[in-house]
């Protein structure tokens, strides 16, 4: 809203200032400051708020160290994350961009089906919460949103390279790239392969041109897949003080700066990366997102003073998805959301292990001590805190490999 206040000063009276709100980053460093302040100003009011409403967490008896300590913590403290997301972007970006109200109805839509779920354990006395085959509905509901927006929307659209025809013309000049006109296509991004660029749509060449127009029924089950396991992934990586909120800032970082070098035309021309027009907008809603979770963090850290609950856990794995969707790096997901990865595929295999192992020998055997991963190394009686620390180190790690990536080909 201020952005189009100050684009009307800006032409209209020629106010000195007005115009830095053209600007992304100075609207971006506007969002993360705002972001920071409402998550940790009014973060304590809504925690006072929470706990007035008796919304404190029952803790199940795993039998980990410092487990009952944390009953009776605010839950749903998730309304923190996602208040502080939303109101800078309302104020900053420009509201008319796709990718940003893909992002907000993103984040409202899963924020509240985390809100039915946390509602139903606390006020209904139903520790199962809602049930998995409704969260499952409701991520597949987001990943169709999301599929049909990308696959029809016309502002949705790559600009592609022209080849140079003479290179001996182009010396001694500034070889800025060429592009064609924008396009409507389905290309994304392929890590460490040397023409990094692929299109769905090659995947139903063998059934000539006219099968073109069916991709979306390969696009939009993959889209959902991606938003499903992501969401998914941040809700079991919720599991101690800090880990949830502290991994998906180090993964938000690096999608902002991915979002603005895509929407950037000579940034996009000196990595030699895909261009893609209106995504560097998406820059302020990431900010603000990180600007929320770092602030959140300041009551999450250990001894936490309020959990995020599914409110805030469903939700920041819907945006992370839903974000590399459209800046076209999905396929990089299993990299710079590792963490994420490591603990889905520790449940999946002490799950099917036990299965196994249950069915051939009569009795259950565990690879893991417990499961997620973060369960396991608390049980071998290392502090949550140093697990938290190291799982961040972690996640720094596989977000600069991630970067690399755009050079490793």
């Amino acid at each position: 809203m201020l952005y189009y206040l100050f684009e009307f000063l800006e032409r209209n009276y020629q106010i000195p200032g007005a115009g830095l709100f053209e600007f992304i980053t100075f609207r971006a460093a506007l969002a993360v400051i705002l972001s920071l302040f409402i998550a940790t100003v009014y973060g304590k009011k809504i925690i006072r708020f929470l706990q007035k409403k008796q919304m404190g967490e029952t803790i199940r008896d795993l039998g980990l160290e410092g487990q009952q300590e944390k009953a009776g913590t605010p839950t749903m403290g998730g309304i923190i994350i996602i208040l502080a997301t939303i109101i800078p972007v309302l104020l900053f970006a420009k509201l008319e961009n796709i990718y940003v109200i893909l992002l907000l109805v993103t984040t409202v839509w899963m924020g509240i089906i985390g809100f039915i779920d946390d509602y139903l354990k606390k006020f209904k006395n139903d520790k199962d919460g809602l049930a998995g085959k409704y969260k499952v509905v409701g991520q597949i509901g987001l990943g169709i949103i999301v599929g049909v927006t990308m696959f029809y929307h016309p502002d949705i659209t790559v600009k592609r390279e022209k080849p140079q025809q003479n290179l001996i013309e182009n010396v001694g000049q500034n070889n800025v790239r060429e592009f064609y006109p924008e396009e409507k296509t389905l290309l994304t991004t392929i890590p460490f392969v040397k023409k990094n660029e692929f299109n769905y749509e090659s995947l139903l060449s063998w059934a000539g041109d006219g099968a073109k127009k069916y991709v979306w029924l390969i696009f939009i089950p993959i889209v959902i897949f991606i938003i499903t396991a992501v969401s998914n992934g941040a809700n079991l990586t919720d599991g101690i003080d800090g880990l949830a909120a502290g991994t998906s800032a180090i993964i938000g970082v690096t999608l902002a700066i991915f979002a603005w070098v895509s929407g950037n035309v000579i940034f996009s021309d000196y990595l030699n990366i895909m261009y893609i027009p209106n995504t560097g907008e998406m820059t302020i809603f990431i900010m603000s997102f990180v600007g929320a979770l770092i602030g959140f963090l300041w009551y999450n850290t250990y001894p936490a003073q309020v959990f995020m609950g599914d409110t805030g856990s469903l939700t920041i794995g819907g945006i992370i998805a839903v974000i590399a969707i459209a800046i076209r790096k999905e396929w990089l997901i299993p990299i710079l959301c590792g963490i994420f990865l490591m603990e889905n595929f520790s449940v999946v295999l002490q799950v099917g292990w036990f299965k196994y192992t249950k069915k051939k020998f009569g009795e259950g055997r565990r690879i893991f001590k417990m499961a997620p991963l973060h369960h396991h190394y608390q049980k071998k009686g290392f502090h949550e805190s140093k697990i938290v620390t190291r799982f961040w180190i972690v996640g720094i790690l596989l977000a600069i490999l991630t970067i690399v990536t755009l050079k490793i080909r």
